[in-house]
């Protein structure tokens, strides 16, 4: 099995890429949905995130910046 990493900046093609790749059946994981599970207002995440850089990281809404 090989893990292929899609990196690179704003319209560079990653999206498109990884569209591709779920058309053909390979699995892929989106970092960015994942982080923003893990830093949802209350979960486990949050907190320690919360803990180590304070409440100026938060939005009006608690979630985080």
């Amino acid at each position: 099995m090989r893990i292929v990493g899609l990196t690179g900046g704003i319209s560079s093609g990653k999206s498109t890429v990884a569209n591709l790749f779920k058309a053909h059946d390979i699995p892929v994981v989106d970092a960015d949905l994942v982080a923003h599970d893990i830093l949802k207002k209350g979960t486990g995440g949050w907190k320690k995130v919360v803990s180590a850089f304070g409440q100026g990281v938060l939005q009006l809404d608690a979630e985080v910046d």
